[in-house]
């Protein structure tokens, strides 16, 4: 015989248990990301509001032509490494957000397996004789399932690992080039 409706009833209720501790957890970091989010731009546009004001005060005192696109010049590289600044906080804070949902989301898979885990055994000592080919292709599935998770994770890691090297590069990049821009 199968698990009592009881048992699957505990096994439902710890799931949607679980699942709301994760919402909880999930909703309380993506408003703590978005709080992030709002104050860097906050200071950002501040920041740029005040930098704006100083440099067309120096710009209006400039003396000659020379003078004036020298002091532009000169906004050059402090504007890009700015810029590269603000991405990289940027980055930071979805980095933080993903990596929270990634363990929030093993933790609960986690959870899940063993459930499912504990349904399966509870199933299979309960069931009667002859069905242990149902419980053995019932566990496989499970496995195959687990396995392809697994896989499906390790493959996500990987794609935001690559994204942070690809961001790390593209500002080591701009960063070199930018004495020249000043240049120009």
């Amino acid at each position: 015989m199968f698990p009592s409706q009881d048992a699957i009833s505990q096994a439902a209720k710890a799931n949607i248990e679980s699942s709301l501790n994760l919402y909880t957890a999930l909703s309380g970091k993506a408003l703590e990301s978005m709080e992030k989010l709002w104050t860097l731009n906050l200071t950002a546009a501040k920041a740029s509001l005040d930098e704006s004001s100083a440099t067309t005060r120096q710009l209006l005192e400039a003396k000659d032509p020379q003078q004036f696109v020298a002091l532009i010049n000169a906004q050059a590289k402090p504007a890009l490494d700015k810029a590269v600044a603000y991405n990289g906080h940027l980055a930071n804070i979805a980095s933080g957000m993903q990596a929270e949902v990634s363990r929030a989301a093993e933790r609960q898979f986690a959870d899940f397996s063993r459930q499912v885990g504990q349904f399966v055994d509870e199933a299979a000592k309960n069931a009667p004789p002859g069905s242990e080919n149902a419980v053995a292709i019932l566990r496989t599935a499970f496995g195959n399932a687990a396995a392809g998770y697994e896989q499906f994770n390790k493959t996500a890691k990987q794609a935001v690992q690559a994204f942070e090297t690809n961001l790390a590069n593209a500002a080591s990049q701009f960063t070199p080039a930018s004495p020249q821009a000043a240049t120009v």
